[in-house]
């Protein structure tokens, strides 16, 4: 084997390795674990955290309906997780009702009034707003 027949492995398993990173990376991205703690929200309440919490609870949902698993972390008193639980529930009741029967259906508005009054607790308990309206 000659020099240039040398440096193409060396070369070919540099790709490979690289190849394998990369694949970890994008496989941590998607695996990423959603934080939210309620304590620090009242106490950092910015546009950051609103970006981030309407990010997490978007992606909890598409989680919910694709069926796949997402590792979330939530910490608050347990009123505030709680609230916080029955808004996702409320949530996934009403996007479900608005697939199955449509906008203009009582199931559907009966749905969306439950969620907005689950918003109404959620905020008074943790004193965040919710992002989705």
């Amino acid at each position: 084997m000659d020099n240039n027949g040398f440096v193409n492995v060396v070369e070919r398993q540099q790709s490979i390795e690289q190849n394998e990173e990369n694949e970890e990376n994008e496989e941590n991205e998607e695996n990423e674990l959603f934080e939210l703690d309620f304590s620090e929200a009242k106490k950092n309440l910015n546009e950051s955290f609103l970006r981030m919490f309407g990010t997490a609870i978007s992606s909890i949902l598409n989680a919910m309906f694709g069926g796949e698993s997402l590792p979330v972390k939530i910490r608050g008193s347990k009123s505030e997780v709680s609230s916080f639980a029955n808004v996702l529930g409320k949530e996934k009741r009403y996007m479900d009702a608005y697939m199955k029967y449509g906008l203009d259906n009582p199931e559907t508005y009966r749905s969306k009034f439950k969620l907005n009054k689950a918003i109404r607790d959620f905020e008074r308990v943790t004193g965040v707003t919710y992002p989705l309206k």
